[in-house]
């Protein structure tokens, strides 16, 4: 079997290039990969498109990514949050490209795109601003839009644990839209907080398999987002 351990972050997001899809994983702080995320903004690849459930929290994680003008575009559910305010701003400034999908409609497209189902039709954003310029169908009565599974080159994935080969497990809600993203992009990169031994993961417990991860990188002691924007801290340092 193959080892995917990697030894340093900079090693991790190497290969990311300048126009690449990225599937950031997280749900506001939980499952955000931050260590991840501020290696590719040292990295320094350009024009990404990426796809997250949001835009980021002040200036850290992916706001911080997309303050530092890496980003052309998002598709994601929640553009705008509370503690959000790079994304508004350069929005509002015509400097980078929205497209708002529902939050269901999200993981689902993406979890169509990992599956190789190319489009399905759903009933989310019938007769909103949403469905504008979108195949639509009825069916027994209903009217559903047609949207199209995501695919990307790279996903970026925060763990609980992993072993070697990238079998993983999450804590809590941390699992979000992780486990979709793994098996949507091309290559995942996944920070865990430990990585065991060969066997010392319960098979029966593994909710990623290995299969779907090309890296991983322990980091013992990753940042807490909500920290760190209560610091009023920014990146890069």
């Amino acid at each position: 079997m193959i080892n995917k351990q990697i030894n340093s972050l900079s090693e991790a997001v190497a290969d990311i290039f300048d126009g690449a899809t990225i599937m950031i994983g997280g749900f506001g702080e939980a499952g955000s990969p931050i260590e991840l995320i501020h290696s590719l903004i040292d990295h320094g690849a350009k024009s990404l498109t990426i796809v997250s459930n949001n835009t980021g929290s002040g200036h850290v994680g992916l706001a911080a990514l997309i303050e530092n003008r890496q980003v052309a575009k998002t598709i994601c559910s929640f553009p705008r949050t509370a503690n959000s305010k790079v994304f508004p701003e350069l929005y509002n400034a015509g400097k980078i490209e929205l497209e708002l999908v529902p939050q269901g409609t999200l993981a689902e497209r993406i979890r169509a795109g990992g599956a190789g189902i190319p489009a399905f039709y759903t009933s989310a954003s019938v007769n909103t601003p949403l469905a504008e310029g979108k195949e639509s169908q009825i069916f027994n009565g209903q009217e559903y839009v047609l949207e199209y599974g995501i695919k990307a080159d790279f996903a970026l994935v925060k763990a609980e644990k992993a072993d070697r080969y990238g079998n993983l497990l999450y804590h809590a809600t941390a699992r979000n839209f992780g486990p979709i993203m793994c098996t949507a992009s091309k290559i995942a990169i996944v920070q865990a907080k430990k990585i065991v031994g060969a066997g010392q993961i319960d098979p029966e417990t593994v909710v990623t398999p290995g299969i779907f991860v090309q890296k991983v990188i322990e980091i013992r002691n990753p940042a807490d987002e909500s920290k760190l924007v209560e610091e009023e801290l920014s990146y890069p340092w």
